[in-house]
C-alpha cells in the first residue's frame, strides 16, 4: 500500500514538472520570436510602426492562459476548488442516500 501511494505521488510529481518544462518551453520560444521579429520590424521601418506588437499581444494573451493553468492561478476554478465541489458532491449524495 505504501509503494502504490509513492508510485503514485512520484507520477504526480513527473506529471507536474512536465507541465512546467511545457510552460517555460513555450515561453522561452515567445521570447526568442518575439525579439527576432522585433528586429526585423526595427531594420524594415526604424520602428514607425511597430506591427510586431500585435503578434506579441496575441501569443502573450495565450502564454497568459498557459501560466494560468500551469501555475493554478485562477482563483475560481483552481485544484482547490475542485476537491471543495468533490467531497461537496460526495458528502450530499451520501446524505441524500442515508434518508432513502
Amino acid at each position: 500500500m505504501e509503494n502504490m501511494d509513492k508510485e503514485s505521488r512520484y507520477i504526480r510529481a513527473k506529471e507536474r514538472v512536465d507541465e512546467l518544462k511545457k510552460f517555460y518551453a513555450h515561453l522561452w520560444s515567445y521570447i526568442m520570436v518575439m525579439s527576432i521579429l522585433a528586429l526585423i520590424n526595427y531594420l524594415t521601418n526604424s520602428f514607425r510602426y511597430m506591427w510586431f506588437l500585435w503578434a506579441a499581444f496575441g501569443w502573450g494573451l495565450g502564454i497568459m492562459f498557459h501560466a494560468v493553468g500551469t501555475f493554478n492561478l485562477n482563483p475560481f476554478f483552481g485544484k482547490g476548488w475542485e476537491e471543495k465541489k468533490i467531497k461537496q458532491f460526495m458528502k450530499e449524495e451520501e446524505e441524500t442516500t442515508k434518508w432513502r
